[in-house]
């Protein structure tokens, strides 16, 4: 068979959240108190797409195996 669609998918929304993630850690807390109610919204969502990704990288390697 062919590439598993969930293999580029996985990796796209790990990377893309890695990077949501670092810029919600270094970004300055002031620019959340002012606009998201002191939320860090993008650290929240960032982890949560990272999970999402691996959550794909995990299914796309088991279906491999079998």
């Amino acid at each position: 068979m062919g590439l598993d669609i969930r293999v580029p998918i996985g990796l796209m929304f790990t990377v893309m959240g890695a990077i949501l993630t670092v810029f919600g850690l270094v970004s300055k807390p002031e620019i959340y108190k002012a606009h998201s109610l002191g939320i860090n919204i993008n650290l929240i969502w960032g982890l949560v797409t990272v999970g999402f990704g691996v959550i794909m990288l995990i299914l796309a390697f088991r279906a491999r195996r079998a």
